[in-house]
């Protein structure tokens, strides 16, 4: 790769979705917090983490907002921990700049805090971040859209269906890895819609969701109704453009791409409503990141990052039934039995 990876309310309680029994009761004890409790994504991550703690007598508590973007409630949840006992907090952020003071709290309280899928701003924020490889993950699909498109992929309109405005850092790896994959000159790695080049139509935010999808696909199509790539930060928003299409006759001559490898995103690969997918791996996440918690807790000990990189790993396949020269892919086969959700 050419460029660097980037990466109180009472009544705010009330929002969290709590499971668990009183953190002060245990002697390891942990925290989760999700930016969403019905994402697939997030959802298997708390399957991970409840099985992990388990096996390995953590009690567990966990949260989460009550929508992507609700960073006030993942404060008010690392105030709950930190009043708590916790020893560990695992976090998704909503906000990766905005939670860093109450992220900054908690390890002065000697909790350790583990980023889950999302580096926080700056990275080292958090003792340790637990992640895909997202630009990876957005190069490969980059990538295998242009090499399934051959020549046409020089007069490509592209869609871009982000995350939020807020531009947490997930949404701009993804984004700006899509590009560099999709062969376009990225302007400021750090930040997503700023380049230049003149076949991306725009970019739009869906929240992460099928409703999102949908409305941002519209606002697009009525920019430029010969859109023929979607690129789309999760596979909730991708289900949501492809309604859009679906709804003017356009969902056969559109190129979608995603990141997640869900199962049900996998179904869509497979049915040919989704071109290609990056998959990831959420429940290793998070059973990794009770380990680490136990073994803090134990010996104080933190996680090592992959070398090389300045977070630890914890891998991508691109799942395609239509395999591209020179972009490594796995079929739907081998994507389902590593699917989720």
């Amino acid at each position: 790769m050419s460029i660097k990876k980037v990466f109180f309310p009472a009544a705010s309680i009330l929002a969290l979705s709590i499971a668990g029994t009183t953190l002060a009761q245990a002697d390891t004890a942990a925290c989760l917090i999700t930016k969403t409790d019905t994402n697939p994504f997030f959802v298997k991550m708390k399957e991970g983490a409840t099985a992990k703690a388990a096996e390995m007598g953590v009690t567990l508590k966990s949260y989460a907002g009550k929508v992507d973007g609700d960073s006030e409630s993942q404060v008010a949840a690392i105030e709950t921990c930190i009043a708590d006992g916790a020893k560990g907090i695992l976090l998704t952020a909503s906000d990766t700049k905005g939670i860093v003071p109450a992220v900054q709290q908690a390890r002065d309280a000697g909790i350790l805090v583990i980023a889950l899928d999302t580096p926080l701003e700056p990275i080292d924020s958090a003792d340790a971040t637990f992640a895909t490889d997202n630009f990876k993950a957005g190069e490969l699909i980059g990538a295998w859209a242009a090499a399934a498109m051959g020549d046409a992929a020089k007069d490509a309109k592209i869609a871009m269906l982000d995350l939020a405005v807020s531009q947490p850092s997930v949404g701009v790896l993804r984004d700006q890895g899509f590009l560099q994959g999709f062969g376009i000159d990225l302007g400021d790695p750090n930040k997503w819609g700023d380049e230049t080049d003149p076949r991306i139509v725009g970019n739009e935010v869906t929240a992460g969701n099928e409703e999102g999808g949908r409305r941002a696909m519209e606002n697009l199509l009525t920019k430029d109704p010969s859109i023929n790539v979607v690129y789309t930060i999760n596979e909730p928003a991708a289900a949501g453009a492809y309604e859009a299409l679906k709804a003017v006759g356009r969902e056969g001559d559109v190129l979608i791409v995603s990141v997640d490898g869900g199962c049900p995103g996998v179904a869509d690969v497979k049915a040919g409503v989704i071109g290609a997918t990056s998959q990831q791996y959420p429940l290793l996440m998070a059973s990794l990141g009770i380990e680490a918690i136990a073994a803090w807790a134990k010996d104080g000990t933190k996680p090592e990052n992959t070398p090389g990189l300045d977070f630890f790993d914890t891998g991508v396949n691109l799942v395609t039934d239509k395999p591209a020269a020179g972009v490594e892919s796995i079929d739907t086969t081998e994507g389902t039995d590593k699917c989720w959700g």
